[in-house]
């Protein structure tokens, strides 16, 4: 079951399990999470289960929500995203998903090393070669992103192309590097 974990200033204030399919916070006390500050409007965003994925929803507050630093309607949580509520960071911990975040795998679906699947274990897994195409893959917090390191050939993710900025991968996602057909696995 989610959790949300509630700090100011670096001191955790509460940790409220998700056992609502819909959770308020803000200033007013008769939210399930009451925000007790000037910059969190009497209304301020909504936490909505829908099954086992999470969102939040901001409620047209005077000051916004943020997740992970970027001002947010509404948004799909993942475990480790951190919202931000005036000065207020709340962490989204679903234990369900940071199991599933321990392990991902790439199976090779092409080229000379087809049927082979390299674990990623290591923080930061590089795949291609050198001088062609290079891309590296990060295990962080939310899951796993994929980003271009070096080459003139960009990786491509289900048909669009990986720049510098780093593409969040999900389960069953296609890679192709160079002409090489991987899938992005979890589990």
């Amino acid at each position: 079951m989610p959790k949300m974990i509630i700090s100011l200033d670096g001191t955790v204030l509460k940790d409220v399990q998700l056992t609502k399919d819909r959770t308020s916070l803000g200033r007013r006390p008769y939210n399930d999470i009451v925000i007790d500050s000037m910059a969190v409007s009497g209304e301020h965003a909504v936490v909505q289960m829908l099954g086992i994925e999470g969102y939040i929803e901001d409620l047209n507050s005077t000051n916004g929500t943020y997740v992970n630093g970027k001002t947010v309607k509404k948004q799909q949580l993942h475990h480790g995203d951190t919202i931000e509520i005036g000065k207020y960071k709340i962490q989204y911990v679903d234990e369900a998903q940071q199991a599933q975040l321990a392990n991902g795998v790439i199976k090779v679906l092409s080229g000379p090393a087809a049927g082979r699947e390299m674990a990623l274990v290591k923080p930061v897994t590089s795949l291609g070669k050198a001088g062609v195409s290079v891309a590296t893959i990060t295990k962080g917090p939310t899951g796993f992103v994929i980003a271009h390191a070096e080459g003139n050939i960009a990786a491509m993710v289900n048909g669009a192309a990986v720049g510098s900025q780093a593409v969040a991968l999900r389960d069953g996602d296609r890679i192709d590097l160079a002409g090489t057909q991987m899938q992005f696995v979890l589990g």
